[in-house]
């Protein structure tokens, strides 16, 4: 691991003054996924500068939902009444993550910013446009290598070999996206409030950059909006072991049923995209349909339209599909 200088902020603003002074400066709170990338050689920051002490832990009641500070652990978000009561969507897909003891370590601010789990990335050996930047004419090892994990999903046209097929690990992505979750951050020029849908890129030509952070920024916190309907919601993860495992396909489902219709829905994908996969306008044309299964195939088709499998992960598009049917199927139940 490379040496580095590290300090401490007390104060947002005394934060996000020090990265901003630095060439090539971190954040570090919790650590779970940016000391594992200095240790194989991926981050090589000159200094870090540790959050951990600021003030940005809240769970706290809004007039419209709930605020969770970006240092909130996700032990403490998922057993937090705010969060089980309001959204349990959230809470179940935090309990899908990890560990315990990784869930005891790991913040809010530091799952939005999880980098990819995919193995070329973590290999420095190996050609890596996320790693090393479509500039360097790295290409995409996953392309024509073990591509199990990988995206079938938001692979826009041109070159992939200048791209990248790598996918978001996060759980709390997926439910954070499927509840339109706002990202507050704080930056040299104010604070701005950042979407969800808008804050997690796809690859494009530039897949060295996960989100549209900027890197002088802090995430204070997120927000999240209270549904004006009752309803249920399910957060299906399928992957290869019961825990400690990502996702080869995930499924973050709400659903408001009334009188046997589906009268408002959310759902987003995780494990099959560069980003978190919610399309609106499939949910729109569920509006009014039957909650049956027929509703649900259909909705999962036009989700999963246009997919592009490899050779190793062409059965995610099907998998895909039956999840979003079983995890429908499980909410309208």
């Amino acid at each position: 691991m490379k040496n580095f200088q590290y300090t401490e902020a007390s104060q947002p603003a005394q934060a996000v003054q020090q990265i901003g002074a630095g060439r090539d400066t971190k954040f570090i709170a919790g650590g779970t996924n940016l000391v594992d990338l200095m240790k194989y050689g991926i981050e090589q920051p000159d200094t870090l500068i540790d959050i951990s002490r600021l003030e940005l832990a809240k769970i706290e009641k809004t007039a419209t939902g709930i605020r969770i500070g970006a240092l909130a652990r996700n032990s403490d978000m998922a057993e937090h009444p705010l969060v089980t009561s309001q959204f349990p969507l959230l809470a179940e897909a935090l309990l899908a993550g990890a560990s315990p003891q990784l869930r005891n370590m790991a913040t809010l601010g530091g799952n939005l910013m999880q980098r990819t789990r995919c193995n070329y990335f973590y290999d420095i050996s190996q050609p890596c446009n996320k790693r090393q930047g479509p500039t360097a004419q790295a290409g995409c090892g996953a392309l024509d290598g073990y591509n199990r994990i990988h995206a079938i999903l938001g692979l826009e046209s041109g070159d992939l070999n200048q791209s990248c097929i790598a996918t978001n690990p996060s759980d709390m992505n997926v439910a954070l996206a499927a509840l339109d979750a706002v990202v507050n951050v704080s930056g040299p020029a104010g604070q701005r409030a950042i979407p969800i849908r808008e804050f997690h890129r796809l690859a494009g030509n530039k897949p060295q950059q996960d989100t549209t952070l900027a890197p002088n920024e802090l995430i204070t916190s997120i927000d999240l909006t209270t549904p004006q309907r009752a309803g249920k919601s399910h957060y299906l993860k399928v992957r290869d072991r019961a825990s400690y495992a990502f996702a080869l396909v995930s499924v973050a489902a709400r659903l408001v049923v009334e009188s046997g219709r589906i009268q408002d829905v959310r759902l987003a994908l995780g494990g099959v995209a560069h980003k978190p996969w919610r399309l609106t306008s499939v949910e729109q044309q569920l509006i009014g349909k039957p909650a049956t299964e027929a509703s649900f195939r259909e909705a999962a088709r036009q989700l999963v339209a246009g997919a592009k499998g490899f050779e190793h992960n062409a059965f995610k598009i099907e998998l895909a599909q039956s999840a979003i049917v079983r995890a429908l199927q499980t909410v309208a139940a």
